[in-house]
């Protein structure tokens, strides 16, 4: 298994430079000039214009805007101009200063993008994974009940609540409960904490950002588990019908038994597969919920990069988001191993 990882690691790395080259290209398709605004800002010094032109390469082609971001992703190199830099090591530029992590500059928010993106990353992380971490806890045993008691009163109520569920569009129902929210008062309708949060104990700290979760929240899990919780349904009984199950309940294998131990672990193998997925789709996935319900996460942030045409911005979104779905993939296959015995990657 470690041969595994190892290969599946090195080979997203000559992946990640095709997907981040290809975006890149495609960013600089259109004409226009990442520093348009700061051009048409007579406070803005010509000079600072200038620098960051040679600095980021901004005057040259795509080509070599890509590798000059490239070669700074993670290093920050000495100039030639270092007094401490000679000889053959002056001429190659290979000696870091010191290893960061620098996805370029934002030119709309005049910031490095790791400082725009720090804390709305962990907005948006916390919150996809607080919904993934329900929606699978939920969509499990529920799938497996609807299934098992095919066709009884609960497998019907829940059947017809997740069609509500998967027909209702999260626009819609967010709006609804952002409504009924401002009609009540009971939950917040906006922001991530209070005004008053630093002046509350760590309960209270805890309770009032699970209070402005709680809409995106039950936006993002209800039409997730709805298709969620019929997958499951669909897999469990196409299982149940095969002829080891007929087999072990012939053999006098308790109900329960054949049902968690045999029948279980192989029609959630499927749904594996889509937890790879899902897991890669943390970041992207809550966007159009987010700003909605003004959750102060990455998406109406990189909405905004693209129209702006914010270069690193996009990029550091795209790096982002590739990196998430090969660790996506590559969990879900680790998670197969275990589920099923019968999956080896020796």
């Amino acid at each position: 298994m470690t041969t595994y990882i190892l290969r599946r690691i090195l080979i997203s790395v000559p992946l990640l430079l095709v997907m981040s080259f290809i975006t890149f290209g495609a960013i600089n398709l259109p004409e226009g000039d990442p520093l348009a605004s700061y051009r048409h800002d007579p406070m803005f010094p010509r000079a600072e214009i200038e620098r960051l032109e040679r600095q980021y390469r901004l005057d040259k082609g795509f080509h070599i805007q890509y590798f000059h971001w490239m070669t700074n992703l993670f290093f920050e190199w000495r100039s030639a101009e270092d007094e401490d830099l000679t000889g053959v090591r002056a001429v190659l530029h290979i000696v870091p200063k010191r290893v960061r992590l620098n996805l370029g500059y934002s030119f709309d928010h005049k910031r490095p993008v790791v400082d725009v993106i720090g804390g709305r990353l962990l907005n948006t992380l916390l919150l996809s994974a607080v919904s993934l971490l329900l929606v699978w806890a939920v969509a499990i045993p529920v799938g497996t009940y609807s299934a098992v008691n095919q066709y009884s009163l609960g497998d019907k109520v829940l059947s017809f609540l997740s069609f509500i569920g998967m027909s209702f569009p999260n626009f819609f129902l967010a709006l609804l409960l952002l409504y009924l929210a401002s009609l009540t008062g009971v939950l917040p309708t906006g922001g991530l904490t209070s005004t008053d949060y630093h002046d509350l104990s760590a309960a209270g700290k805890f309770f009032d950002i699970a209070k402005h979760m709680a809409i995106p929240i039950m936006v993002i899990v209800t039409s997730a588990l709805a298709g969620m919780q019929r997958l499951m349904r669909g897999n469990m009984l196409e299982v149940l019908r095969m002829q080891y199950i007929t087999t072990a309940r012939a053999k006098g294998l308790p109900e329960r038994k054949v049902i968690y131990r045999h029948a279980l672990r192989n029609a959630v193998n499927p749904m594996i597969t889509i937890f790879g997925y899902q897991f890669s789709g943390l970041l992207s996935g809550v966007a159009l919920t987010e700003m909605i319900t003004s959750y102060p996460g990455l998406g109406s942030m990189m909405l905004a990069a693209v129209i702006s045409r914010d270069i690193y911005m996009i990029m550091a979104s795209m790096l982002m988001s590739g990196v998430m779905l090969i660790l996506g993939n590559l969990l879900a296959d680790i998670l197969l191993s275990v589920a099923d015995p019968r999956i080896s990657y020796e």
